[in-house]
C-alpha cells in the first residue's frame, strides 16, 4: 500500500518535472528506513534520462518538498531514472520498443492464458499486437494489464 503523502508529493512534483521537460513516472516512501526515503523516478521523454535530469529535479523538487512542508521530518530525497527495465505506459515507449521481447498480463485470461510473451509489434486504440514465433497475437487492451519489456530473452 502506498504511503499517504504519495499523492501530495505526486501533486508536487508533476508540475516540477514538467517545468524541467521531464515526467514523474513513480513515488516511493519506505518509511521503514532511518531516516525515511523519498524515492521519485523521473522520465526524459525527449532522450535518454541523464543524470543531469536527476540533478535537476533533485534541487527544484527539494525546494518546492521543503516550502511545501509535507513531510515534517528528516527524509533523505532520492531521484533516478528507473532505467529500460520496466513498464511500456507510453505511445512514444510502444514505438520506441516495437521488436523488443515484452511480457503481457491480462485479467481476466485472455484465451486461457494471462501471461504473453513475443515480440511487440505495435499498440493502437483497442489492441496490443505480438509476434509470438512468426504467429501474430492481437490481445485486446481492456484485459491488458501490464507491459514490461523481458529482459530474460
Amino acid at each position: 500500500m502506498a504511503h499517504p503523502l504519495v499523492p501530495q508529493i505526486l501533486d508536487l512534483a508533476t508540475p516540477v518535472a514538467e517545468e524541467l521537460g521531464l515526467e514523474v513516472v513513480g513515488v516511493i516512501f519506505h518509511t521503514n528506513q532511518r531516516p525515511p526515503v523519498l524515492r521519485v523516478d523521473i522520465r526524459n521523454p525527449h532522450q535518454d534520462t541523464g543524470l543531469d535530469d536527476c540533478e535537476r529535479m533533485s534541487r527544484a523538487l527539494e525546494a518546492t518538498l521543503d516550502a511545501a512542508e509535507v513531510i515534517p521530518d528528516t527524509y533523505v530525497l532520492e531521484v533516478s531514472s528507473p532505467g529500460i527495465s520496466r513498464q511500456l505506459t507510453t505511445d512514444r515507449e510502444f514505438v520506441s520498443f516495437k521488436g523488443f521481447p515484452v511480457i503481457v498480463s491480462t485479467s481476466p485470461a485472455y484465451e486461457g492464458q494471462q501471461e504473453w510473451t513475443g515480440q511487440l509489434i505495435r499498440r493502437d486504440e483497442t489492441t496490443v499486437y505480438l509476434n509470438q514465433k512468426g504467429r501474430a497475437i492481437a490481445i485486446p487492451r481492456i484485459q491488458i494489464t501490464k507491459v514490461w519489456l523481458d529482459e530474460h530473452r
